[in-house]
Formats: C-alpha cells, sequence, structure tokens
C-alpha cells in the first residue's frame, strides 16, 4: 500500500503518502509531539537508588556494638548514633555534593598584581569543619567519656562520617594524627594550646593539621627525600628552608613536618638520623601565611575537594618538637592513626557502594523483573558484601585494640598484634576498596558511569586507598619489619590468637568446614614460616605481598568473622559470611611458594619478563 514507518521523534507513525494526510490530523500530530515525547521518555526513567538512616541499616555495625559494648556505653552511644545518621541525611550529604561539585581555587595574585596565594574553599568545605568539632570527631578519641571504648567510637562516627563528608575525612586523619603525637610527647607547654584546639568541639577554635612529608624526590623514602633545611634561630624557634612537593589539606591552620636541622657550619646529618620533626603555623592570626608560598594546587585523579599543594619554605618559623635526630620515631604515631582513617575510608567506600548497589536491585527492572531476582546479580552484590564484612571487623579490632593501648589497658601481646595488623589491614582493605568500587559501578550499568549519579567519584576517591600512607609493597615490607624487630614473639601472639578463636567457634556445627579451613591454613603458613627461616632475604621479599595478604585473611576469617558468627545470637547471615569467606584461598602465600614463585631464580625471571633478557 506505499505505506512506510517515520519515526517523529520518539513517535512511530504510519502513513501513506503525505498528501493523503489530513490537515486535522497533521495538526493532531504537531499538537502531540512533544507531550508523547516527553511522556514516552518519562518511562525510560531509572529510579535513584537512595539510602536512609546509615547507622540503624548496618546491622553488622548494630549486632557488633551491641556484643562488645557494655550496656549503658551502648545505650547512649545508640542514641547518639542514631541521631548523627539522621544529620548525615538531612544535612551532610548534601554538603559533601556540594564539596565534589566545588573544588578548592588557587588564586596566586590579586588584580593589582600582588602575590597573595590564597586557596578559596567552598562554604560547605568550611561548614564541614564545624560539623567535625560540634560532633567531636576528633575530640571523641581525647576525652575518653567511655574509657577504652572512645576510640572505638570515635571510628564508628568517622565511618558513618566518610562517604557523605566530601573529602573532609582526609583532613581529619592528620589532625587526628597531629593530636596523637602531641599527646605522645606529653602535651609540653608550647602545645597545649595547639592540642586543644586540635581536640575541641568548639568550631571557632577548632584547628586542623597538615602531614609535610613529601618532597621532591617523592615517595615513602624519607630518609633519603627529605631536603628541608632548619636554622636555629636565637630565641630558641627554628626557620624552615625547602620544597614540599605533596602537602594534603594545604588550607590546614597548622602542621607537622621533618627536616634536617643545619648545625653552625650549615651542615646537616643525612638518612633518618638526620631527621627531626617540626611543629608550624600555616599562617599568622591576620591570615598571613607563615614565609610560605604556593607554587600551585596538585590536579589529582580524586580526592579533589581538598587542596593538595607544592609549597616552598622561605623560612618559614617553626618549633622543634621531637628530640634532635627523632623525627621519623615521633612522627610514627602520627602514621599509624592516619593509616587507620585510611582503612576507615576503604570500609566506608565499600559500603556506601555496596548499600546503594543493593537499593538499586530492589528498584530496577532489567529483562521483565527486579534486579534483585537475578541469581547472579545477587550473587555479584553476595561476594561483595563478605568482603566489606571482613574489612568492617578487621577495622573494628584494630580501633578496639588501640582503645586499650590508649588507656594503658592493653597487654604486651595485644600490643604487639595491633603493632602488625595496622599495616596489614591498610593494605589489604585499600585492595578491597579498590575492586569493590569497580565491580559494585558495574552493578548500576551505564548509569554508574555517569558523573552527575555521584557514583564516579567514589570510586575515583577509592583508588588513593592502596596509595597514601604506604602503597601495598611498602607496607608488605612494613609488616616483615615489625617481624624481624620483635624477633619472631608477634607471629606467636598472631598464631596463638587465632588458635585461640578458633577454639571458641569449634563447638558450632555450621561453622566447622571455616574452622577446618582456617586451621590448615594457618598450618600451611607455619610451615612456610620455617622453611623461610632459612632462605636468603630476597625469598621473603618476593613473598612479602602475599605474605601480607595471607595475613590479612586468616585473621579476618577466624578471629573475626568466625567469632562474630559463634556467639550466641549469632545470625544464619553471620554464619554464611564466615563460611564464603574461607572458601577463598586463606593463605596465598603457601600457594604461591609450593609453585615456586619465591626461589630458583624467580627474582631474574621477574626482571626478564619485565624488561626483557638484554
Amino acid at each position: 500500500d506505499g505505506c512506510q514507518m517515520l519515526s517523529i521523534k520518539g513517535i512511530n507513525t504510519t502513513v501513506g503518502q503525505e498528501q493523503q494526510v489530513g490537515m486535522q490530523e497533521k495538526q493532531v500530530l504537531q499538537d502531540l509531539e512533544m507531550p508523547l515525547a516527553r511522556r514516552e521518555t518519562e518511562t525510560l526513567f531509572q529510579e535513584q537508588p537512595e539510602t536512609g538512616n546509615q547507622y540503624l541499616e548496618d546491622t553488622l555495625l548494630r549486632s557488633y556494638l551491641k556484643t562488645h559494648l557494655p550496656p549503658k556505653v551502648l545505650e547512649e552511644v545508640h542514641q547518639n548514633l542514631e541521631r548523627f545518621g539522621n544529620r548525615l541525611l538531612t544535612q551532610i550529604q548534601p554538603l559533601g555534593w556540594e564539596c565534589d561539585l566545588n573544588p578548592p581555587v588557587f588564586r596566586q595574585y590579586d588584580a593589582w598584581g600582588r602575590r597573595v596565594d590564597h586557596i578559596h574553599t567552598c562554604s560547605a568545605w568550611r561548614r564541614m569543619k564545624e560539623i567535625s568539632a560540634e560532633e567531636g570527631l576528633i575530640a571523641e578519641a581525647y576525652e575518653r567519656r567511655y574509657s577504652n571504648w572512645s576510640r572505638l567510637y570515635q571510628a564508628v562516627k568517622l565511618y558513618l562520617f566518610s562517604s557523605s563528608s566530601g573529602g573532609f575525612n582526609c583532613p581529619l586523619a592528620m589532625t587526628d594524627g597531629a593530636a596523637k603525637v602531641i599527646e605522645s610527647l606529653g602535651i609540653p607547654g608550647s602545645l597545649k594550646n595547639a592540642f586543644d584546639r586540635l581536640t575541641s568541639r568548639d568550631p571557632r577554635k577548632f584547628w586542623t593539621s597538615g602531614q609535610w612529608m613529601t618532597e621532591r624526590r617523592g615517595g615513602s623514602d624519607v630518609a633519603n627525600g627529605t631536603e628541608t633545611v632548619a636554622r636555629k634561630q636565637p630565641d630558641g624557634t627554628y626557620r624552615l628552608y625547602g620544597f614540599k612537593w605533596f602537602t594534603s589539606a594545604a588550607d590546614s591552620d597548622v602542621t607537622l613536618t621533618l627536616a634536617r636541622i643545619a648545625d653552625a657550619e650549615g651542615q646537616c646529618t643525612q638518612g633518618s638520623r638526620g631527621l627531626s620533626l617540626f611543629f608550624l603555623r600555616v599562617r599568622d592570626e591576620e591570615g598571613k601565611l607563615n614565609n610560605i608560598q604556593v607554587q600551585r594546587l596538585k590536579d589529582k585523579l580524586g580526592t579533589r575537594q581538598m587542596a593538595t599543594a607544592e609549597l616552598w619554605l622561605h623560612g618559614a618559623r617553626a618549633e622543634l618538637i621531637s628530640a634532635e635526630g627523632r623525627g621519623v620515631a615521633s612522627i610514627s604515631n602520627m602514621l599509624n592513626i592516619t593509616r587507620i582513617h585510611n582503612v576507615i575510608g576503604a570500609v566506608a567506600s565499600m559500603r556506601r557502594m555496596i548499600s546503594l548497589s543493593r537499593d538499586y536491585a530492589r528498584r530496577r527492572v532489567a529483562f521483565g523483573k527486579l534486579l534483585k531476582d537475578h541469581p547472579l546479580h545477587v550473587q555479584t552484590i553476595a561476594r561483595m558484601e563478605v568482603q566489606v564484612r571482613g574489612a568492617f571487623l578487621l577495622l573494628m579490632e584494630i580501633v578496639r585494640l588501640l582503645g586499650l593501648a590508649e588507656t594503658n589497658l592493653a597487654s604486651e601481646q595485644e600490643q604487639l598484634l595491633l603493632r602488625l595488623l595496622i599495616p596489614v589491614a591498610k593494605l589489604y582493605t585499600g585492595k578491597q576498596a579498590s575492586a569493590v568500587a569497580v565491580e559494585a559501578m558495574e552493578s548500576f550499568g551505564g548509569q554508574g558511569y555517569m558523573e552527575d549519579t555521584g557514583l564516579p567519584v567514589i570510586l575515583r576517591d577509592a583508588l588513593v586507598l592502596s596509595i597514601w600512607e604506604g602503597t601495598t609493597n611498602i607496607l608488605s615490607l612494613d609488616v616483615l619489619r615489625s617481624l624481624a624487630k620483635s624477633q619472631g614473639q608477634v607471629m606467636a601472639v598472631f598464631l596463638s590468637t587465632v588458635q585461640k578463636k578458633l577454639e571458641l567457634a569449634s563447638g558450632t556445627e555450621e561453622l566447622a568446614p571455616a574452622v577446618q579451613q582456617t586451621r590448615e591454613a594457618v598450618g600451611s603458613l607455619t610451615q612456610f614460616l620455617e622453611a623461610a627461616g632459612s632462605e636468603q632475604a630476597v625469598t621473603m621479599e618476593l613473598a612479602a605481598r602475599d605474605f601480607s595478604y595471607s595475613l590479612a585473611r586468616i585473621y579476618t576469617g577466624s578471629a573475626l568473622l568466625i567469632e562474630h558468627a559463634a556467639r550466641p545470637d549469632t545470625s544464619s547471615t553471620d554464619v554464611c559470611a564466615a563460611v564464603r569467606w574461607c572458601n577463598q584461598e586463606l593463605c596465598p602465600v603457601a600457594a604461591e611458594s609450593r609453585r615456586g614463585s619465591y626461589g630458583g631464580g624467580a627474582a631474574l625471571q621477574d626482571s626478564a619478563l619485565v624488561f626483557g633478557n638484554s
């Protein structure tokens, strides 16, 4: 009949020859064209995933607190966390999104050519600082209202805050670290005001701190990379001269930094023995920089909400706060705290992505049914859920031990365990967070790739977690150092702690497979250590990463997931998570060792594969 299909802006209309269409029909088509196009497009809109009160929706968090906190502490903390969860939803999340959309801007000169080096941050970022004080996000750990549980309570609040904070969790990490260093030095009189401000609940008094360690040579090798020189002044203060290549939270009020003290002839001691720790105010009372010039802001892949800068120190006035040459030892307290914050950020990021993914699965229809009714889709989310559960319990274990240490209640064994678990948890959860972010993004299909959903920023910000505060390899070597330093004592504590936890769970029938798999993994780990004792140092270095992964998986499975699932009021979900965690390769270092990955010229083979046979 000479008919053809014409698509008119979304309307499929069957027409014959143009002249056969009456004027009236043409008018009707024109009248309906735009509304119909809009109406048809509306049916394509996808439901936006939403979450409610993060605290109330986090069943694992609530069950952990119920199991471990004393009843009176639990009652008070529960009320506060429920209130905080509501504030996150109504006030903090919108501010966080505003921080994501309005990164800092650097203005080097004013309109008249005067150098001002002004870093402009958005109002939402400045409001985050006030909220951090009001909520006691640093203060809570140092007031010790709940004795040894104070640090754990602070970590829970930071965990809830992190993924809604618009990147403000990063300055808080360094602020907490600075407060910890000052407290460990006994809060000397000259630093009393700084400590009070770093731990204040008053937004008008609260200070944040930076951590300026990385210089032009970059990286974790601060012993050989630090060139900044400190010159002593007649009044006992110091002037710092040097270039800081990567200074996070450059808008902070104060900072801790490393430098080499010059002697009377202007000579400096090289290596880590030449490094001392300094405290300095970034600006004076009028807001003028302390003989500091901002060269530029870093153009980063993620954490763009926070100003990270390159800074020249042209005689910045500073105070020596460590013993001379003891800078690295003094700042180690800060690194432990910032690494724990890194773990908090990793676990929070995973929990946020999975919560959104789960809600989306309840709303999104594909192939005639909701995503939650597609078994493969649910399996994918379930696998991520097991990962985040393990990571969460590892975080809680670390802050529980830290709380004991800070209130002088930790045994020597618990202190050794804490020293080992901090780098292990930091390196492992950093890797987990990146993997979960990528997998969870995929669960949204194409929407996961769209900037205005807020999902890509979670992925970008997660990628720094395996780099900042020590890469996976650097921290794996740190784990080996902690073993060597304790002359094997730390491994004995690790293994005995795991065995005790397994014994407590051995009577639970549903957990029997998980207990058995973990015992076998512990046996494999012990055999590897015995065999490695007679090997060259290069063997252990090659094994360092897999060794750290083995510690993370065994401890998370046995000491944490199995222990949590063995409690009297456990749920089938807790049991399932423990069993599934233990179904993976718990001791990759033993498996790789059996494959010959570390000995017999493995390093030479690796080099040939990477660089070729020259």
